[in-house]
């Protein structure tokens, strides 16, 4: 009998211990999965950090939702906006998505805006070049009479001028904020680029204000001579005699440059000068919000950038284009055979008395006949 016990206890104690055994690596995983975060909860989403902090410590995920939203929160500084870290999101037109907004407007900035604006601007050099190999400089057909007109006064001249270095040193200061990144920062390396958009961004912020006000004086000064006429379609129609041949007769200012004043000095200078007066905050009772001052920067840009190119044909027309048409804003004075072969309507009000031939005594001065100011 003793043989057959001791066997039948050895077995049983093996049995145990293997089913002690086997019990606890089943429940292990069990256990293991008890204490693992939740991480694939379906409610994870609509959790608050509260209760993200207690499921996974150092999550913050949440929170950066919340401030991506754009959604304002406590913020104990008094600035503008102060509660709203990151802007909502925004899409500007042409972009394929939405993203936020301070990144919407960065990439329209640095793409549609650049791209467009940079060609714009070389196409319009481009066309001034070609008009000046093909074309060269419009000279007068018949001799100088010796006979001088006033055309414009000392003061019409000193506001054309303010006008004019104003808003080249505007362009020039812009363009290199734009564009010097993509040209100059390669040559000139950081330190200096850095300098230079510093004292481009110290001349553009001075500049504007003076341009502003120049261009509105000019407007009250050229407003009477600049309405549109009868006689201006006809010379659109031959664009100034280059088109369909003959002589295309103009007041004291041509359609074109007509279109300069209302659509270059007018419409797009008081659009610059807005949307810059936005971009300095000097606009009284403005909502001064980052996605407001985005929208004002994209305005200045395009403006700019249109006002620049139609300038460029100005600007050439005005100094090497047209025989004795720089002379006549540098001196203020034209010859007889000048005015009758570019503006010879305002010529003929001339000679018939209706306009005075010298209007200041400064130029009584010089043309030998006596002012007469109307």
């Amino acid at each position: 009998m003793k043989k057959w016990i001791a066997p039948l206890v050895l077995g049983v104690a093996i049995g145990l211990t293997a089913g002690i055994a086997t019990a606890q690596t089943a429940a292990a995983p069990e256990s293991t999965q008890q204490r693992a975060p939740n991480v694939e909860s379906t409610d994870i989403l609509k959790q608050n950090q509260a209760e993200r902090s207690k499921d996974q410590p150092g999550n913050l995920a949440p929170t950066f939702r919340i401030v991506k939203e754009g959604r304002p929160n406590y913020s104990s500084l008094p600035a503008r906006e102060a509660g709203v870290l990151i802007q909502p999101k925004a899409q500007f037109p042409g972009q394929e998505r939405a993203t936020t907004a301070g990144q919407a407007w960065r990439e329209y900035r640095n793409g549609p805006l650049t791209k467009i604006g940079g060609w714009l601007l070389i196409a319009a050099v481009l066309a001034a070049v070609a008009m000046f190999l093909i074309l060269g400089p419009i000279k007068l057909k018949q001799g100088l009479t010796g006979r001088l007109i006033e055309r414009f006064t000392s003061l019409e001249r000193i506001v054309h001028w303010t006008t004019a270095i104003t808003f080249v040193l505007l362009a020039l200061s812009g363009l290199t904020m734009l564009f010097g990144k993509y040209v100059l920062l390669p040559w000139f390396g950081h330190v200096l680029f850095g300098w230079l958009a510093y004292l481009c961004k110290g001349v553009h912020n001075f500049a504007g204000p003076i341009f502003t006000v120049s261009i509105i004086v000019f407007f009250v000064m050229f407003v009477k001579d600049n309405l549109p006429a009868a006689s201006d379609l006809k010379w659109l129609a031959k664009l100034g005699g280059f088109f369909g041949g003959g002589h295309a007769s103009s007041g004291r200012f041509s359609a074109g440059e007509k279109m300069w004043f209302w659509g270059g000095m007018v419409a797009l200078g008081l659009m610059v000068s807005g949307s810059g007066f936005v971009l300095d905050m000097l606009v009284p009772s403005f909502d001064y919000t980052r996605g407001n001052l985005q929208i004002a920067n994209i305005i200045h840009i395009a403006g700019a950038v249109l006002i620049a190119s139609l300038a460029t044909g100005h600007i050439y027309l005005g100094t090497i284009g047209v025989e004795g048409a720089y002379q006549a804003m540098r001196g203020g004075y034209v010859d007889d055979a000048w005015a009758a072969e570019h503006h010879d309507q305002w010529y003929a009000d001339i000679e018939a008395g209706k306009v005075p031939r010298v209007r200041t005594q400064e130029g009584a001065a010089v043309v030998g006949v006596p002012a007469r100011v109307v």
